[in-house]
């Protein structure tokens, strides 16, 4: 019987050799390293609504969107339109457009703590951003965010995914108000900013017990440090976001993901009094630019993404994912494997334990989880390494189905290889 490895290496020979040819000119053959494993990643060619193909004509079905940006699926024909034509009028330019206009009102209309909204070029720039704007309103330089929280590639902020104490930034267990509480009460004179993601992404879809977001808020407020609230990927789990299911009221809100329709793009937003701050009418300013800032492009696929997520839409997401979760625990139960799933609305986090970890991005579950990623492939399902999960408004019931069967198998698969 060959091993899952084995029928994962005969099914993508291509996706072999174009490996061996990228590691000539990227290290490690690849430019993103949330998106490597073993023994090799796959060469995708193309995707269309719920489905992937990679380069030996496999089809998956798309279980992760971008990593939570492709809410509609790939190449979803509403954005694809409107995102041609803005093409067709000019990619990109050193002046205002509409688009620009229309998705930032977008935003204001639908996150209730935004009244402005400043463009970037991603979730991370967005990070910086907001640092770079509670260091220069309050005078202070250090950051408080969660252990194992994520907001992009800046050094002050992703020193949270090693679980250790940066030389600008501190840590705080997530779901500890208490110690959250603490580093505000003794070093809340120094603290610029706290930054929280309303659901914890990358260490397992984890949810804020009652309260928590509530009680951070009002600490930091009481140290005078701006509370900024990450929504790059909980913005699709409500129309206002985590901040509304969750009943937060951030100074400052990160963008990026959904609000680019597919398009790389980032945004904070915030109060009039807050924002005014970019205003260059005003003296002494914040200086920020970019070439690429509101793209047209990019907003104009924005403003078509979100004007297309819908609360029914919304809803329907969350069913499919309560679905999915029971399904893949009944699978594992079937096959005797240690399991157990975190959900929240669209998103849910897979593991091969009886109960989920605390949060954290180390695994003990390891190689079960990576033989069940590969496994999953060859089944023809397209999800994180991690076991990171995110629906999207295009799988169908019909779909949904055909994933729960396909998910049996590669359980089943996973079981058989003894792991």
């Amino acid at each position: 019987m060959n091993s899952i490895e084995e029928i994962y290496r005969a099914a993508t020979e291509k996706s072999a050799q174009l490996a061996k040819r990228a590691e000539r000119v990227m290290p490690g053959g690849d430019t993103r390293t949330t998106t490597w494993y073993r023994p090799y990643p796959l060469t995708l060619e193309r995707g269309e609504g719920p489905f992937l193909w990679d380069v030996d004509g496999n089809r998956y079905i798309d279980l992760l969107g971008n990593y939570t940006s492709l809410v509609h699926g790939n190449a979803y024909p509403p954005i694809v339109e409107a995102a041609t034509q803005a093409i067709r009028d000019g990619s990109s330019w050193p002046a205002r457009s509409e688009a620009q206009t229309e998705l930032a009102t977008l935003l204001c209309e639908r996150v209730a703590s935004v009244d402005r909204v400043r463009f970037c070029n991603s979730g991370s720039e967005a990070g910086m951003l907001a640092a770079h704007v509670a260091r220069r309103l309050t005078g202070r330089k250090l950051i408080l965010m969660a252990r194992y929280g994520y907001h992009g590639s800046y050094d002050d902020l992703e020193v949270g995914l090693a679980g250790q104490d940066g030389e600008r930034t501190m840590l705080a267990d997530f779901g500890e108000a208490t110690a959250f509480e603490a580093l505000l009460s003794e070093r809340g004179a120094e603290i610029a900013a706290v930054f929280l993601e309303p659901v914890l992404g990358s260490a397992g879809v984890v949810e804020p017990p009652a309260g928590f977001l509530e009680r951070v808020a009002e600490a930091t407020r009481r140290a005078g440090a701006m509370f900024v609230v990450d929504e790059v990927i909980t913005l699709r789990l409500a129309l206002g976001g985590g901040q509304q299911i969750f009943e937060v009221q951030p100074d400052l809100t990160m963008f990026g993901k959904i609000i680019g329709g597919g398009f790389p793009v980032g945004a904070i937003g915030g109060s009039e009094e807050i924002m005014s701050a970019f205003d260059p009418r005003n003296r002494g300013s914040i200086f920020h630019s970019g070439t690429f800032n509101g793209n047209p492009v990019t907003c104009t696929a924005g403003t078509v993404s979100l004007r297309e997520l819908t609360q029914a839409r919304i809803d329907k997401m969350e069913k499919q994912g309560e679905r999915l979760a029971a399904e893949l625990a009944r699978a594992a139960r079937q096959v005797d494997l240690p399991f157990s799933v975190r959900h929240c609305g669209s998103l849910l986090n897979v593991f091969f334990l009886k109960e989920p970890p605390a949060p954290t991005i180390a695994r003990d579950d390891a190689r079960a989880v990576g033989n069940f990623h590969l496994a999953a492939l060859n089944q023809g399902l397209f999800l994180a390494p991690r076991g990171m999960i995110a629906l999207s408004t295009v799988i169908t019931d019909e779909v949904l189905s055909e994933i729960c069967e396909r998910a049996a198998k590669a359980m089943a698969d996973v079981a058989q290889a003894g792991e």
